[in-house]
């Protein structure tokens, strides 16, 4: 993968990670207004996930880069991503495998591992390319910090 410089996410988090992958991955969009894409086609997709915390884990690491592209390679490469019912939807329009879509879910399922961590570091950027000349970025809303008594 060719370096690319990727728009940046303002934050006043001490660490920023970015692992960058790619996967190919066939979809539809199941909406009228589709167009060409209401039939199946494939895509060579380019992410990039942007990872910000203030704490370290016990191996000196925001989160390992590996875990990054296993939770979502692992995934969705060479899949149907309209056959992944636990997060796309053939019925809900805000759950069709648009590139929107796949950004945010790639967001939440990162998420959803690092909030498991000690350090809990926080997706603050999805970059996905779809094709050559479309992308999309997704910068998840920053929740209000809870005071957590442990």
């Amino acid at each position: 993968m060719l370096q690319q410089i990727y728009p940046s996410v303002a934050h006043d988090y001490s660490y920023e990670l970015n692992k960058d992958f790619q996967f190919a991955a066939a979809h539809y969009v199941p909406s009228e207004d589709a167009g060409k894409c209401r039939q199946m086609h494939g895509h060579t997709y380019y992410a990039n996930v942007t990872v910000a915390g203030d704490e370290l884990d016990r191996s000196g690491f925001l989160v390992n880069f590996a875990i990054i592209k296993r939770l979502i390679h692992d995934r969705f490469d060479h899949s149907l991503l309209n056959d992944d019912t636990e997060s796309f939807s053939d019925e809900l329009p805000e759950r069709f495998p648009t590139t929107e879509v796949v950004a945010r879910t790639i967001a939440e399922l990162v998420q959803s591992y690092l909030d498991g961590t000690a350090n809990r570091p926080h997706v603050v950027q999805v970059f996905l390319r779809e094709t050559p000349t479309s992308y999309c970025l997704y910068r998840p809303k920053r929740k209000a910090a809870v005071n957590d008594e442990r």
